[in-house]
């Protein structure tokens, strides 16, 4: 008879714990993954919800003025919906903000933002004043 549970799996250990096989090099700890970088949508999120808490809105009072939902206009602002551009054109709208304007304040945090850790694999390379995005919509 068996003194495990029904429905518990027993495991058996191949070699005891720590053991390597013989011959085998010591594990190294893993590399630290790299930065990613972030995603447009949590930018303009970023920046949609930066700019209303600014003006001390509600997400009801804009998302009303903008004529979207209110749990949409929330999930946009925490980048977990990809936004067409007439709703972020709405949203900005109601935030007293032209499309352009919104576009602009994300591709400057996204150049704030990446610039901490792409300045290293970038060697040597000089910045010219007209590195940047551009979107058209």
């Amino acid at each position: 008879m068996s003194n495990h549970l029904p429905n518990e799996a027993r495991v058996i250990p191949l070699r005891p714990h720590g053991a390597r096989p013989s011959g085998a090099a010591p594990r190294q700890a893993p590399p630290a993954p790299a930065a990613k970088e972030p995603l447009w949508r949590d930018l303009v999120g970023d920046v949609l919800r930066r700019e209303r808490l600014a003006q001390e809105r509600t997400l009801k009072d804009v998302a009303d003025e903008a004529r979207i939902s209110v749990p949409y206009l929330s999930e946009v602002e925490r980048g977990r919906k990809e936004a067409s551009s007439e709703v972020l054109a709405a949203a900005a709208r109601a935030l007293g903000l032209g499309l352009g304007d919104l576009l602009t304040r994300a591709q400057g945090e996204l150049t704030r933002v990446t610039s901490r850790y792409t300045a290293g694999s970038r060697r040597g390379a000089t910045m010219s004043s007209r590195d940047g995005m551009c979107l058209a919509a």
